[in-house]
């Protein structure tokens, strides 16, 4: 058993003080006391940490590999992705394994305890299979192993070129699954999981309406429907107008058309919607997946998020693309882009709560729901995720309640998040992961050998 006392902790029913966590063996928060004398280890901020909810781990070790102007007259997400494709076509499983545990090192270190994967990168290059199926899928598990942190596992179901049903491009030959050979994939990746802990869950992912036909976007919603589903919906402008002139609606229009997506469903970045496909989709309970610094990088549009907090919305935060993981930017990228936009101040802040508070509230929450993972506050009974903040430095000094937020997020960087447990597991101490050293030398020694490679 763990005991933790903090001088200020955020709870559910609000910001409370001198605050007593204990933590059970099994990883879940048995008892929470505000008010109580220090006891067991003391820390200055105690937060819920939150869950990365949208990850493709191999790309991180492609970062920096895209900013030279191509060829083209106007780079574009489509211009990278070809850069992403032949990258992908060197990697081995030894390569996704480390560079996987380095992600999850980094979203721990930043104070997130789950990694909710996104993974399509399944087979050899050229498609063949692995002899296990799911090899890259136990490559992820066995860097989870590693880190300790929470894994919610999304095998993704890829068949397509387009909504035409052209096949696989070059590179894309790596993801490619048709319905049997995806079920299939499901079952072997999810016995991956059966060597984490108790915490550590599947769910389902079928990658887009350009990639997936209607049929088997019906099969992939009754493959495990007490588990979340994930999908890529109205990124790019492109991709909206391939969908329309092919099934005579726009993106979002379709889904609601012809399935129910509910607060299972959490749909991955929704840069281009009307107003009033963001008010009939926020009002679903679906969560919106949203990756301010990799739309940003990608250049993909900015999400409607006033009107989605309008109409009850709610979502959460991930990394994609990992070209920066830090999660108080992700929340302050988001901010920004509506600034940006509406030319004004405290845009997604509500009369009761401020700017920080409701990005931080909005991730816990959103993360937990698309993660299927009982998490997302500081109450008896859910999993321990937390994450713990010194403020006893320039950016935290001097502020109290949600202020104490709004400097985390705003004036925020690395260095201010202490410790990190998952499901009760103390895996980031002193701001640094247990294993760091270990975990940074294989991804060197991948780095290296994928120089040799290329």
């Amino acid at each position: 058993m763990t005991v933790l006392w903090a001088e200020r902790a955020l709870l559910p029913e609000g910001w409370a003080e001198n605050v007593l966590v204990t933590l059970a063996a099994d990883g879940r928060i048995e008892s929470v006391q505000a008010g109580m004398p220090p006891d067991g280890q003391r820390v200055e901020l105690l937060l819920p940490a939150m869950a990365n909810l949208h990850s493709h781990a191999f790309q991180r070790a492609m970062a920096g590999l895209s900013e030279a102007r191509g060829p083209h007259p106007r780079d574009t997400f489509w211009t990278w992705r070809q850069i992403m494709f032949r990258f992908l076509d060197q990697l081995t499983p030894d390569d996704v394994q480390a560079v996987a545990a380095l992600v999850q090192m980094e979203m721990l270190e930043a104070g997130y305890a789950t990694n909710v994967e996104f993974h399509y990168l399944h087979h050899q290059p050229g498609g063949s299979a692995y002899a296990n199926p799911a090899e890259m899928s136990h490559r992820i598990a066995a860097a989870a192993a590693q880190t300790g942190i929470g894994l919610t596992l999304l095998p993704v179901h890829y068949q397509f070129g387009g909504c035409d049903r052209r096949p696989l491009g070059p590179g894309q030959a790596r993801f490619g699954t048709d319905p049997d050979g995806f079920v299939r994939l499901l079952d072997a990746a999810e016995a991956a999981l059966h060597a984490l802990p108790e915490d550590a869950g599947i769910g389902v992912a079928p990658h887009s309406l350009r990639a997936v036909s209607p049929e088997a976007l019906s099969i992939c919603a009754g493959l495990r429907p007490d588990r979340p589903l994930h999908m890529h919906l109205a990124e790019q402008i492109p991709e909206i107008e391939e969908v329309s002139a092919a099934y005579g609606l726009r993106p979002v229009e379709w889904l609601l058309e012809h399935h129910a997506p509910d607060a299972r469903w959490t749909l991955i970045h929704l840069t281009h919607m009307t107003t009033d496909e963001t008010r009939r989709l926020a009002a679903t309970g679906a969560v919106a997946g949203l990756c301010p610094i990799t739309e940003s990088s990608l250049g993909d549009g900015i999400f409607n998020g006033t009107t989605w907090r309008d109409a009850g919305g709610g979502l959460g935060f991930g990394s994609d693309s990992n070209i920066r993981i830090s999660m108080v930017e992700e929340l302050r990228t988001l901010e920004y882009s509506q600034r940006l936009r509406d030319n004004a101040r405290a845009i997604l802040a509500d009369p009761t709560r401020s700017t920080g508070r409701v990005l931080y509230d909005s991730g816990l929450q959103g993360g937990a729901r698309a993660a299927g993972r009982d998490t997302g506050a500081i109450r008896a009974g859910l999993w321990a995720d937390l994450c713990a903040v010194s403020l006893r430095n320039p950016v935290m000094a001097g502020r109290a309640g949600d202020q104490m937020l709004d400097s985390l997020v705003f004036a925020g960087g690395e260095g201010l998040i202490g410790d990190v447990w998952a499901a009760g597991r103390h895996v980031v101490r002193a701001g640094r992961h247990l294993d760091r050293d270990r975990i940074v030398t294989d991804y060197l020694d991948c780095i290296d050998s994928l120089k040799e490679r290329m």
